[in-house]
This record gives structure tokens, C-alpha cells and sequence, in this order.
């Protein structure tokens, strides 16, 4: 019985975790927008990426928002490393959540 459990509980976690293709395209397409760290459910990182991103393109005609702008470019490239572990950071969630739901 516990192994039916387990595989049902997979099965799930196969269907309603993120798509690592999805938040690849996010991350390339929509760069220093935070896009992919809000559909990996990093909602507040994510918005933070945004209005950084946002408050350096704004006020970068007078050449003080450079810096933001190429800390946002690093955040996003190092993000791209980041992705595998925020996926497994939400199946994992996503285990934890079912397995105390069936228990």
C-alpha cells in the first residue's frame, strides 16, 4: 500500500511541478524582467529583480542606473545556474505537501 502511495504522490509531483523549459525561456526571453523567479513562485525576489531592472533603465540616461542594470544582468546569469535547484525546491514542497495530506 505504501508503495502505490508513493508512486501515486510522484505521479503528482510529475504533473504539477514547474517546467524547467518554461523558466529557462522566462529567464532568456524576459531577462532582468524576474518572470522566472515568479513562476518558480519567488514571487517577492522576483519583483524585486523587476523593480530594480525598471528603476535602472529609468534612470539610466543619467548614467546612475548602470549599476543597477548590470546587477540585475548578474542576478539573471547566475539564476541560470539557480533553476535546477528552485525546480527540486518545488517538487520537494510539492511531496511534502501531498505526503502530509495523506497521512
Amino acid at each position: 500500500m505504501d508503495t502505490q502511495r508513493e508512486l501515486l504522490i510522484e505521479q503528482r509531483v510529475a504533473n504539477d511541478a514547474k517546467s524547467p523549459l518554461v523558466a529557462y525561456l522566462l529567464a532568456i526571453l524576459l531577462w532582468g524582467f524576474g518572470a522566472h523567479r515568479m513562476y518558480l513562485g519567488r514571487w517577492a525576489s522576483g519583483l524585486v529583480m523587476l523593480a530594480l531592472w525598471g528603476l535602472g533603465w529609468l534612470t539610466a540616461p543619467i548614467l546612475i542606473g548602470w549599476p543597477l542594470v548590470g546587477l540585475v544582468c548578474l542576478w539573471a546569469l547566475i539564476d541560470l545556474f539557480l533553476i535546477p535547484g528552485m525546480i527540486q525546491d518545488d517538487k520537494d514542497e510539492i511531496r511534502r505537501r501531498l505526503g502530509s495530506g495523506l497521512r
